[in-house]
């Protein structure tokens, strides 16, 4: 056997033992640092709130607010060192800041812990995100309804179970992703709302003896109102919950838009064209067109639910108030929100620069007998048959175009009237497409004036 080095318990990558292996699961400046920003921002408001409290003299806070401006300039320029011996961005600031202004960078902490201090950082965060989500949401929601507008009267075949059921129209489909994203920008707005406390000056869990003003730091981080409760403010982490929560939802109704799109550019289909930007060829197969964009969107809701439920089994078992496992908060939470990020933006390219075939939609429309409800409604306003009467009678009729391979405005009134001899040629009005959609004319039903009248209202509300 060869020679052994460093620590033979340990091995690897640990070869200097027990302090390596601390200082690796300890450490967190390689993610947390992407809240240095939101941790100079809540260091300028709680020395601008000791010295106002006069906890810290003025001339001290003055030097503690320069220093912090220098600090987040190297951060802004990109010179900034992160020094892993100092765990995390807290400590990373904290320092650099003693190295530019000495002794008074020893008084920022007061009045305050890491524990206050992360919620507050994160917090601040996620606000940033949900915001940033709802912008993004409203953008592919105008993608939307603008494929609505040009497309109140493409008739397509409406599904249930994929299987060809009613007539639609495009506009119409397109409006129904409109809703949903609606929805989702409005859990992500509920949430911003309820992450509205600012937990900081809750020290590490019990709050402070020193006299500060929590209300004045709230007011300038842009929070309504300090939290109530110094141990649910460092122990909460509902907030992130909820962005991954609403995160997830919005999440599954990208994925479901991506199978579709999947589906539609299929030569099978053949109902859309993604731009090329967003699609790629094949190494050994030139006729390939693949929409690989879609794809990689309906991948991504499983990284996005992932960090949820990951944050969920962490949080789980956890005793009041701060304990070490909520550094893995961040992560998922980071990656999670950043592919969500990136799937809107992509969907909403995809949408914005989508080709529909408009024929292709048509024909596939005309196919699977997608009037035979049509059929059924109008037997009973016609002929005052009960409706259950009416769905056998149209049942046997799309049997009789099965067999003869026709669709039904391909029987012959003799051939209806075999099956019930008061049927009259009047029939034929409903089973043709465009006056199947028209008829749809119940508010929320599929017909061009309604979804015309949709476009108008989501384009009031998106102005």
């Amino acid at each position: 056997m060869g020679s052994k080095t460093g620590n033979e318990m340990w091995g690897g990558r640990f070869a200097d033992g027990p302090d390596a292996i601390m200082e690796a699961i300890n450490v967190s400046i390689d993610f947390d640092q992407r809240l240095a920003i939101q941790d100079i921002a809540g260091s300028r408001a709680h020395a601008q709130m000791l010295s106002d409290c006069a906890v810290i003299s003025r001339d001290d806070a003055s030097e503690i607010l320069r220093g912090l401006d220098l600090v987040e300039q190297e951060i802004v320029n990109g010179t900034f060192v992160f020094r892993r011996d100092l765990e995390d961005i807290h400590m990373n600031i904290e320092a650099r800041l003693r190295d530019l202004i000495g002794t008074p960078a020893g008084r920022l902490h007061t009045g305050r812990s890491r524990n206050d201090q992360v919620a507050t950082d994160f917090k601040l965060h996620i606000r940033e995100r949900l915001m940033q989500f709802d912008q993004g949401l409203a953008e592919l929601q105008r993608a939307l309804v603008n494929q609505a507008s040009q497309n109140a009267d493409t008739v397509m075949p409406g599904f249930t179970h994929l299987q060809s059921a009613q007539p639609v129209t495009f506009g119409h489909h397109c409006l129904a992703y409109v809703e949903m994203f609606a929805r989702d920008r409005g859990r992500f707005c509920d949430a911003h709302t309820r992450a509205g406390q600012s937990p900081l000056g809750s020290a590490a869990l019990a709050g402070t003896s020193f006299p500060i003003n929590r209300e004045q730091t709230a007011k300038a981080l842009g929070f309504t109102e300090p939290t109530r409760n110094s141990l649910d403010a460092v122990a909460d982490r509902d907030f992130v919950l909820e962005a991954l929560s609403g995160a997830s939802i919005c999440a599954v109704h990208l994925s479901r838009l991506a199978e579709e799109i999947v589906i539609w550019t299929s030569a099978q289909f053949n109902f859309v064209k993604l731009p090329d930007k967003f699609s790629t060829g094949s190494s050994i197969m030139p006729q390939k067109r693949n929409p690989d964009a879609a794809e990689l969107v309906r991948a991504k809701s499983g990284r996005i639910i992932g960090g949820l439920t990951s944050l969920l089994v962490m949080l789980k078992g956890l005793p009041m108030a701060y304990s070490k496992d909520m550094q893995e908060d961040k992560e998922p939470a980071f990656d999670a929100l950043d592919a969500l990020d990136l799937a809107i933006a992509a969907m909403t390219g995809m949408i914005r620069d989508l080709t529909v075939n408009k024929q292709a939609m048509r024909d596939s429309a005309s196919k699977g007998f997608a009037t035979a409800t049509d059929l059924a409604d109008w037997l009973v306003r016609a002929l005052n048959m009960p409706f259950r009467d009416a769905h056998h009678v149209t049942g046997s009729l799309v049997a009789a175009a099965e067999r003869k391979g026709c669709d039904l405005d391909g029987l012959t009134l003799d051939e209806m009237q075999a099956e019930e001899p008061r049927i009259t040629a009047d029939v034929f009005d409903v089973l043709g497409l465009d006056n199947s959609v028209k008829s749809r004319t119940s508010f929320g039903g599929t017909s061009p004036d309604n979804v015309r009248a949709q476009v108008k209202y989501w384009q009031e509300q998106l102005a």
